[in-house]
């Protein structure tokens, strides 16, 4: 949508569909997105966007369908391998470590980026530069100053930051954001969304949202894909799709946390 048809999409979803016993969840979507773009995928509460979300990023196993990464099919991998290969999703957090610091969360990531193994304390001394590239992300997010701080006495909106921070370091090609600013203060929101707003700048992620604040659709969005009962029923440049008439009485102006 919007993109020339000469290029690989980053992400495609072919007919992609979820059951729950006899309720469809997510139904034959097909969709693609592209390196430059980014894409907020709006709906009422239960329209099944986080499920769509959760399909394409490996947590849910698909009914029937299909997931592709630059071309190739990935339906069968699960979430762990589709990260390797380059698919970013932000505010998992039970993926965080509570006990460990701020500073040590991203040096992981940076770490496991950096294909250097996963023992936690092994390769800290020996490679400053992975101390001093997991700083630059804590500072990107405005969290210098907590680095040294455990996860576990962070607010919930430093560790939605942190999210962010871990998800910068793992330099994914698609980077996913799930309600980026949901439980955050007044004051945490801009951080987040500027963060967003100068990696779309980039111009080389293709970055996924899902968001109900329509303020922050307006600010951020290239597209806009609207889910209604798991089916796609529009899809297009924000103006044309936040003016069409099915989205302004059904989707815009609907509270909700899918």
């Amino acid at each position: 949508m919007g993109a020339s048809s000469t290029l690989v999409p980053s992400l495609s979803t072919r007919d992609l569909t979820i059951r729950f016993g006899g309720h469809v969840a997510v139904n034959q979507v097909t969709a693609d997105f592209y390196p430059g773009t980014l894409t907020v995928i709006v709906g009422p509460n239960g329209a099944g966007k986080t499920t769509y979300f959760n399909l394409m990023s490996g947590q849910l196993p698909a009914t029937s369908g299909s997931v592709h990464l630059h071309g190739k099919d990935i339906t069968g991998s699960g979430a762990a391998h589709r990260t390797r290969l380059g698919i970013g999703r932000a505010f998992q957090l039970t993926n965080l470590f509570p006990n460990l610091s701020v500073l040590e969360n991203v040096r992981l990531a940076v770490q496991s980026h950096a294909g250097i193994g996963m023992n936690m304390f092994s390769m800290w001394f020996g490679h400053k530069e992975l101390i001093e590239r997991a700083g630059h992300y804590l500072e990107r997010v405005a969290l210098g100053a907590r680095r040294d701080t455990k996860v576990a006495a962070l607010s919930h909106g430093d560790k939605r930051k942190l999210e962010v921070a871990i998800l910068l370091a793992l330099e994914p090609d698609v980077m996913m954001f799930d309600e980026p600013t949901a439980g955050m203060s007044v004051d945490e929101v801009p951080v987040v969304l500027d963060l967003i707003h100068q990696v779309k700048a980039e111009r080389n992620k293709t970055i996924l949202l899902v968001e109900h604040k329509m303020d922050v659709v307006r600010k951020l969005a290239d597209r806009i894909i609207v889910l209604h009962n798991g089916t796609l029923v529009a899809d297009g440049n924000p103006v044309e799709v936040m003016a069409s008439q099915i989205v302004q009485e059904a989707y815009l102006g609907t509270p909700e946390h899918a």
